[in-house]
């Protein structure tokens, strides 16, 4: 069995794990995000996809790059 990477953010003085779920959604498409992308301004949500096709442009930039597409794949593993 495999485990999903959850990201660990302060929010106040606590930490907060949060697992991308079916109700983020990509900023570009409106498809499920499987990409959270921490910028200085705010955050991005991406589906695999469109994180793809920014990466290159936004990962030197990135607080933080949150990337669980590999979940996408989990059905065709067994």
């Amino acid at each position: 069995m495999q485990s999903i990477a959850t990201e660990t953010s302060v929010v106040g003085d606590r930490e907060v794990n949060r697992q991308l779920t079916g109700a983020d959604r990509c900023d570009s498409c409106g498809a499920q995000a499987y990409i959270r992308v921490e910028m200085a301004s705010g955050e991005l949500l991406f589906c695999a996809h469109h994180g793809r096709e920014v990466k290159a442009k936004l990962a030197p930039i990135a607080k933080h790059w949150h990337d669980e597409s590999d979940r996408l794949l989990e059905d065709h593993r067994s």
